[in-house]
C-alpha cells in the first residue's frame, strides 16, 4: 500500500482537499498520512512585560486541532481508505517533508489558492516550497475559484 502524506491546516478549503485526497487515494491504492503543523510558539504572546509564554494556550489549542485531526481521520475511513494522523510543532515545510521521509512516503497530497506575485513574497506559499523541495511526487490540488 502506497502511503500519501496529507497536511492540512484546518482552513476553509480542507473539505475540498479531503475529497481530492480519499479520491486520489482510491485510484492509487493508497493509505493517507494525514498531518497538521502547528507552529511552535503557539503558547507565547508579546505584551508589555516582553514575550510571556502560557503552556495552557497551548495545551488547548493542540488538545483542539488533535479533536479536528480526529475527526478528519473518521471522515477519510467512512469514504473506505485507511488513514492516520499525527499533529507536531515546527516549521511546517521541513516537518512535511521529513515526516513524507519517515513514511516512505510515495506522494504528498495539498492544495493551491491560485495565488502568486505579491502574496508569495509577502506571505509565501507552503505548497510552492514542498514542490520545490520535495523529493516525492506532489499533487497539487487547484481550490481558487
Amino acid at each position: 500500500m502506497k502511503n500519501i502524506v496529507f497536511p492540512v491546516d484546518f482552513s476553509d478549503t480542507t473539505d475540498v482537499l479531503i475529497d481530492g485526497a480519499v479520491d486520489f487515494a482510491k485510484e492509487v491504492m493508497g493509505k493517507i498520512c494525514l498531518i497538521h503543523v502547528a507552529p511552535a510558539d503557539i503558547g507565547f504572546a508579546i505584551g508589555d512585560m516582553g514575550f510571556q509564554y502560557f503552556p495552557a494556550i497551548e495545551e488547548n489549542e493542540i488538545a483542539e486541532e488533535l479533536r479536528e485531526l480526529n475527526e478528519i481521520q473518521k471522515r477519510i475511513e467512512a469514504k473506505g481508505v485507511a488513514c492516520d494522523h499525527i499533529l507536531k510543532q515546527g516549521v511546517s515545510a521541513d516537518i512535511i517533508l521529513n515526516y513524507a521521509k519517515e513514511k516512505n512516503a510515495s506522494y504528498i497530497v495539498m492544495g493551491s489558492h491560485g495565488r502568486s506575485g505579491m502574496y508569495d513574497v509577502f506571505v509565501g506559499s507552503l505548497t510552492k516550497e514542498i514542490t520545490k523541495n520535495s523529493e516525492i511526487p506532489v499533487l497539487v490540488i487547484p481550490c481558487h475559484d
